[in-house]
């Protein structure tokens, strides 16, 4: 399973939007609509 992919399951697993997930991680929505698309990474630390 890809990085988006993982990304995507577990956000509807845990009932998240894709505003909350972007809020919580002090993210744009659009940032996280590209990890789930796969169109973007996020970055690793």
């Amino acid at each position: 399973m890809k990085m988006h992919e993982i990304i995507k399951k577990r956000r509807l697993e845990k009932n998240l939007t894709q505003e909350q997930i972007a809020q919580f991680l002090g993210v744009s929505t659009p940032a996280v609509n590209k990890w789930e698309k796969g169109v973007s990474q996020t970055k690793r630390y």
